[in-house]
């Protein structure tokens, strides 16, 4: 196995486990992954040390075989085992009542219940509202010398902007951005310090009843916002069940709360450690919408999704066998040397194409025009306001190989 100071390059890849703790504590481990690239593009970890009973995975990390995987849902399911690499945070029953979680048809029909409201022209109708909750969170920073991009920008302006989607009234942004948080990055101790078993037992129980709660609200008085799509919704003749509408709430508000904060703050770091690509975006704003499209490559908000296989496969000249999971790793296929020259490097001119959405196929991202749209704006106004900000301290990663996020990223702001 593969220890804190082990260099990625000597390791045996044969023994290495890719999910490790020690791996991560400083983001993606860039350097493994792009020696299995190179050497094993399709590798298989035995075993996750933290918990012994969780079976292991093949890691699938170059851009075609994940196109591959994304795309043929009949033989890699997203339904039979659960979609991250490790499945015991949430039973499976959960999982699948997401639609991240279901298989076509079902997929397809629960979908297209949201699907309308997040068209590019429908997300566009809301730029000036979106403007003006980042506006709104950035005067707080007026007189302030510097100030944690994470927690005091990036969060509560994402919180609200899903939360108006979701009906969820200002007031209670921050409880629901903890949840989020401390669900998806259960493993980090200082996000939930109960860790994957506090999760469940008592994030997850928190969640469900204050779901409860709106949709009680929301089947009395039924409102145009998409927790009420979600009450009363059907599909092939029958409302969803209770679970149902609660996980699908649950994934909309996760992948709301989650993607454009990580991306953001990643895409300032990158910006903040090269002047000169900030100084371009400075000279030229009209650069912005290409910036964003580098920062989705470089620090795609979710270092994976995962898939089990139906039946007996091969991919990449390696034997898949009916049962195991196949874990899409987008922190490497947005990094492929053979898809993009100097692919550590963040420029902002570049404009590429990339799978931080998925890489195809029926799961491809729900809100990519909402997180576009979302990612311009906190640029453009960041920028704007603070021309001179730069970094004040050493940022911190979460720790985990599914979210890809920073927990801080201290800032000096500037006149």
């Amino acid at each position: 196995m593969a220890t804190v100071g082990s260099d990625p390059r000597n390791v045996d890849l044969d023994k290495v486990l890719v999910t490790e703790r020690e791996l991560w504590q400083g983001g993606p481990p860039h350097e493994l992954f792009k020696r299995l690239r190179h050497e094993c593009p399709v590798h298989w970890t035995e075993r996750f040390t933290e918990f012994p009973g969780e079976p292991g995975f093949w890691s699938v990390t170059r851009p075609d075989d994940i196109h591959a995987v994304s795309r043929d849902w009949r033989t890699y399911s997203s339904e039979l085992g659960g979609v991250t690499a490790l499945s015991n945070v949430f039973p499976l029953e959960l999982t699948r009542a997401m639609f991240i979680g279901m298989d076509p048809p079902k997929h397809d029909r629960v979908k297209a219940l949201f699907q309308a409201g997040f068209t590019p022209k429908r997300i566009a109708a809301h730029e000036g509202a979106i403007r003006t909750i980042v506006s709104d969170v950035l005067d707080r920073m007026a007189g302030r010398d510097e100030c944690d991009l994470v927690n005091e920008v990036a969060q509560p302006v994402v919180a609200r902007v899903i939360g108006s989607f979701m009906g969820i009234p200002p007031e209670d942004d921050a409880v629901w951005a903890n949840l989020m948080n401390s669900t998806l990055g259960a493993g980090d101790p200082d996000l939930n310090p109960d860790g994957v078993q506090g999760a469940v037992e008592k994030d997850v129980p928190e969640i469900f009843e204050r779901c409860r709660k709106l949709i009680a609200e929301r089947r009395e008085n039924p409102t145009d916002d998409l927790t009420s799509v979600l009450v009363h919704a059907e599909v092939d003749g029958e409302e969803l069940e209770e679970h149902e509408i609660v996980m699908g709430f649950f994934l909309l508000v996760a992948a709301g709360n989650d993607s454009t904060k990580a991306t953001y703050c990643s895409g300032m770091q990158a910006l903040l450690e090269d002047p000169e690509q900030k100084q371009l975006l400075l000279d030229d704003p009209a650069l912005i919408p290409s910036a964003v499209e580098e920062s989705l490559r470089m620090f795609p908000a979710f270092a994976h999704f995962r898939r089990t296989a139906t039946e007996d496969a091969e991919l990449a000249g390696r034997p898949i066998k009916k049962g195991e999971k196949v874990v899409m790793w987008y922190v490497s296929s947005n990094r492929d040397e053979a898809r993009y020259e100097d692919p550590n490097r963040f420029d902002v001119r570049r404009n590429p194409e990339h799978q931080a959405f998925g890489a195809g196929g029926r799961h491809f991202c729900l809100g990519t025009a909402l997180a576009r749209l979302e990612l311009r704006i906190l640029l453009e106004e960041t920028l704007r306001r603070f021309p001179q900000i730069e970094l004040a301290g050493d940022p911190a990663y979460v720790e985990s190989p599914f979210i890809n996020q920073l927990k801080t990223l201290p800032v000096r702001l500037g006149a």
